[in-house]
This record gives C-alpha cells, sequence and structure tokens, in this order.
C-alpha cells in the first residue's frame, strides 16, 4: 500500500507590474488572478497525474486557503481543509513586507543564496529550522497514524515547504543536490511504501509549465 503526500506552495500574491515584497506570516494577502489560476491548475494536473488527495491541510493564511479551493474546485472535489499554523509562512522580522530590493540591499545576495539553496536562515528572521523540521517530522507521522495509505495534500509557503525532505530522514543530502526553493503554484511529491520510509518522487513540478 503506498502513502502519497503533496506539498504544494502557493499561487501569486503579485499581479505582473506590482512591487513584490517578502511576504510571511504576518501579511495575509489574498491571491490575484494568476494566483488562482496557478491553483486551477495545480488541481487539474495533480488529477491528469492520478494525485486525487483524500485529506487536505493548509496553513491559516487566505492564501493558501484560496490555492487548495481553487485545485480542489478543479478536480471536483468537495473536501474539508484542515488549516494549521505549522504551515503559516515564517516571520522575515524587519524584511516582513519589504520589496525584495530592500531586502537584498540588507542581508546580500550571499544570504538569499544560501536560504534557497541550503535553508539557512538569514540575519534577522524570525524562523527556527530545527522547529519546523521537528514539525514535519510530527506531521509526517500523524499521516501514519491517522491517514495510512491516503493521499494528502499540503498547500503552505515558500519558508516551510523547503523542509519538508525531511521526512526522508537525510535532509542534509537532499540539499546538498537541490535548490530548496518551491515555485508559486508548484508541488513536491513524496511516498512511503508499505509503511517504509519517505522517498521523495518529484520536486518543484510546475504545473503552469507542463
Amino acid at each position: 500500500m503506498t502513502m502519497r503526500l503533496i506539498v504544494a506552495r502557493h499561487g501569486n500574491t503579485f499581479a505582473p507590474g506590482a512591487i513584490v515584497t517578502r511576504v510571511g506570516g504576518r501579511t495575509d494577502l489574498p491571491l490575484v488572478a494568476s494566483g488562482l489560476e496557478q491553483g486551477r491548475r495545480l488541481g487539474l494536473y495533480l488529477k491528469e497525474q492520478g494525485l486525487i488527495p483524500e485529506v487536505v491541510f493548509t496553513a491559516t493564511l487566505v492564501r493558501t486557503r484560496q490555492t487548495a479551493d481553487q485545485a480542489l474546485l478543479a478536480m471536483g472535489l468537495h473536501l474539508p481543509c484542515i488549516a494549521l499554523e505549522m504551515f503559516d509562512e515564517i516571520d522575515y522580522g524587519p524584511d516582513e513586507n519589504k520589496p525584495e530590493a530592500d531586502v537584498l540591499a540588507r542581508v546580500g545576495p550571499g544570504a538569499i543564496k544560501a536560504w534557497d539553496e541550503a535553508g539557512i536562515v538569514p540575519p534577522g528572521w524570525n524562523a527556527d529550522p530545527d522547529a519546523i523540521i521537528q514539525a514535519w517530522l510530527a506531521f509526517g507521522q500523524r499521516l501514519r497514524n491517522d491517514w495510512p495509505n491516503k493521499t494528502v495534500l499540503v498547500v503552505t509557503s515558500n519558508g516551510i515547504a523547503r523542509f519538508s525532505p525531511c521526512l526522508m530522514g537525510d535532509f542534509e543530502a537532499f540539499r546538498r543536490e537541490h535548490n530548496l526553493k518551491i515555485a508559486t503554484g508548484a508541488y513536491a511529491l513524496f511516498k512511503a511504501e508499505d509503511g517504509g520510509p519517505w522517498t521523495v518522487e518529484a520536486w518543484n513540478v510546475r504545473p503552469d509549465r507542463c
């Protein structure tokens, strides 16, 4: 029997031409039109791939719930969404909701590169990778206990999704080989066969480019 976990990042919160800011857990923006479309395409693509969720989790933030709602609507599903604070985006501290150019100027390109490639938190951001990893591990065990052999969809944010590969047990090896950033509207797929360890089957799949 196979348990499948789909970890998706929410859709766009900025329209073309808008000033893009570093949106964290303290900034609860809705999706723009392109973000709603990304949610719809996510649902259509998952349906085409036979990845039909039976359980759905989101963050408490509206952008994650809207993405899940659009995906479920596209799949013709009527499932409740379970909102968990553990899936809320991290707190970007002094850079929360600041233009990306300002963030880059404050922390430097090296810090952003280290965050995207290795999950190293830039100075000033309020994020604890160890706590996020422990939350993912506890969630993975909860899935095994409460929803064994189900297909589960989680819609979360950039800063949280990047730590999901810790489910496989060797996060260090994964981040040496992959960029941890997942694009808006993209997803990762994990599987566990017959109660065995989690494996990653796909990473940063972008339905809007498939």
